[in-house]
């Protein structure tokens, strides 16, 4: 896949493109846009503009590529990925030469980039994806370490089953927003006192999860399995994921099935999908992997990727502070694992579908991806630019989230996720 066109480091574009941008003529993110003039519509990015897909459909510029006007004119990208992976590797690599500063079919024709560029202050973003099905994996040996030492006994942090698996659960397609859509604080059973009944209340506890999530293809037929080997043929691309948690609701109902209340109520992405060929040069190692895995999830090659992660808290009316920089390439079980792992039962994946990495930490204080663990159980409060401490996120909170990748000069970003917590109903 290093054969990319629209990969080449050496591109330059005629759309001015601001330094430090995430969104240079290497990426080629999409996503769905609308305004009051526009329809909702399949679009790209260069810098600070928007590319409106179906417009340049309709001016005869992706000829010769299997997509028809309904793949660019709807409100998911749902249509056009069901062209599948080599299709959309197509469409990029065109929408590339179009930007291209060495080509002039585009760039010469004032009337048409009119009506093709966009400035993206003036577009909605809107939810990129129909996510028919949403599942999150627990794969950061780091974060799960943490927990387990938190919760459980500190000498066996990690479950017995946690190296051999990469541990996931169902979640909730439905509840999935798009960044910049506030949540409101979720109630339900929590347990303040250890000796005492439950009480129905609003969430105390309410934390963010900093995590990323691919979006797949279309999979195999049911009773068929994805393989290590295959299974970024199947991967169209990623975003930034907050998956919000409420500790206290889940400390009670966590015992025996997992997960329910506390992760239902709300998960946020960002509107930016950016593609896996696009991410094809920040290929790393995934971290060494003992005892070695069963057979089905061994894997060649580098699967991982190195893309830098920050978070940042902005109190109402206030500035943001950063409280975590951390790198999806710790996570200890990478995509191509998960995978393989989620459809080794026959289970079939389908175009659309949601994969959450789990839980991103590094080694160190400053890299956990939740307040659960920056904060450590609320016994080490943050501070605040403002003067203020936070041990768990309180309303009129934002949780602001980025991540890019950077080499060779070049780098490919996801813009951001934001949400921004309202009182509880």
């Amino acid at each position: 896949m290093s054969n990319i066109p629209a990969n080449n480091p050496n591109l330059k574009s005629w759309v001015e493109v601001p330094a430090n941008s995430d969104f240079p003529i290497q990426n080629i993110p999409f996503g769905v846009v609308k305004n009051d003039q526009l329809t909702p519509r399949v679009a790209s990015r260069i810098g600070d503009m928007v590319i409106d897909l179906k417009t340049l459909f309709v001016l005869g510029y992706l000829e010769n590529l299997p997509f028809e006007l309904s793949d660019f004119d709807g409100c998911t990208l749902n249509a056009m990925m069901r062209r599948g992976k080599k299709a959309v590797r197509d469409l990029r690599n065109r929408i590339s030469k179009l930007l291209d500063a060495n080509q002039a079919d585009l760039q010469k024709n004032t009337h048409h980039l009119e009506q093709v560029l966009i400035p993206v202050n003036t577009v909605t973003m809107c939810m990129p994806v129909q996510i028919g099905d949403y599942t999150d994996f627990y794969s950061s040996r780091e974060h799960a370490t943490n927990v387990g030492m938190m919760f459980r006994d500190p000498a066996n942090a990690l479950l017995p089953n946690w190296l051999w698996i990469p541990v996931g659960y169902h979640g909730r397609a439905s509840s999935v927003v798009v960044s910049g859509e506030p949540i409101y604080r979720p109630k339900g059973q929590i347990k303040p006192n250890p000796e005492e009944p439950p009480i129905f209340a609003p969430c105390r506890n309410l934390d963010f999860e900093l995590e990323m999530a691919f979006i797949t293809f279309d999979g195999k037929p049911m009773g068929d399995s994805i393989s290590t080997a295959e299974a970024e043929e199947y991967i169209f691309g990623l975003c930034l994921f907050n998956d919000w948690s409420a500790r206290d609701i889940q400390t009670w109902e966590y015992v025996p099935l997992g997960p329910f209340l506390a992760k239902n109520f709300a998960s946020t992405v960002s509107p930016w999908i950016v593609t896996l060929d696009a991410l094809q040069p920040y290929k790393v190692d995934t971290p060494k992997q003992e005892p070695e895995v069963l057979s089905y999830l061994k894997f060649d090659g580098q699967l991982s990727y190195d893309v830098q992660l920050e978070v940042f808290i902005q109190p109402e009316n206030a500035d943001e502070t950063k409280i975590c920089t951390s790198n999806f390439k710790y996570m200890y079980w990478n995509m191509a694992q998960q995978l393989a792992h989620h459809t080794v039962n026959g289970c079939n994946i389908r175009c659309g579908d949601l994969m959450g990495s789990g839980t991103i930490s590094g080694s160190t204080p400053d890299s956990y991806g939740s307040m659960l663990e920056l904060a450590w159980k609320g016994t080490k409060p943050l501070k605040m630019n403002d003067g203020s401490e936070r041990k768990f996120i309180q309303d009129g909170d934002t949780v602001i989230m980025r991540g890019f990748s950077e080499r060779d000069g070049v780098r490919i970003g996801f813009g951001e996720v934001t949400g921004k917590i309202l009182p509880a109903k």
